[in-house]
């Protein structure tokens, strides 16, 4: 089953997730800054390594745009910890390993996976404006060249 789909003027849900270093992390933390949240379904695979990369190029730009990047997947904090180590990423990673989370934002359920019907993280970024509301959603993105498509949108 696939969770309701977020849509712009949405109240984002609150969320407290443990970073890579197991610290919280909430959204309420982050109000008064536009925030790009994006799931993906798992450190250390290519698509997931390809879309973090592209953010994290791209990082210096959505923060002068007063924007705060962060990610979120299921892997457990040693995991996020490894995957910001090995690929240098400088962003909040954050472990959400029971899906809650990501359900809220309709982030996960049944997807096509090499033409089967699987359940798992559906790859999805959202912009959250300042006052905490869905600015945008992307659902079923891509990992090559979604990056670009948020700088585009954005205006960056």
């Amino acid at each position: 089953m696939v969770s309701d789909r977020l849509q712009p003027g949405d109240v984002a849900p609150e969320f407290e997730l443990p970073d890579a270093d197991g610290k919280p992390v909430s959204l309420a933390s982050l109000r008064g800054k536009r925030v790009v949240l994006y799931f993906y379904p798992a450190a250390m695979t290519p698509g997931c390594t390809k879309e973090s990369v592209d953010f994290q190029s791209s990082l210096a730009d959505f923060e002068a745009a007063g924007a705060t990047v962060v990610g979120v997947s299921p892997d457990e904090p040693p995991k996020l910890a490894k995957f910001r180590e090995k690929e240098g990423l400088t962003f909040p990673l954050l472990s959400d390993p029971d899906a809650a989370v990501l359900r809220a934002y309709g982030a996960y359920g049944e997807k096509k996976l090499y033409g089967r019907v699987v359940v798992g993280v559906i790859r999805s970024t959202f912009v959250i404006d300042p006052e905490g509301r869905i600015e945008r959603a992307y659902y079923n993105v891509k990992a090559t060249g979604h990056v670009e498509r948020i700088r585009r949108d954005l205006g960056l």
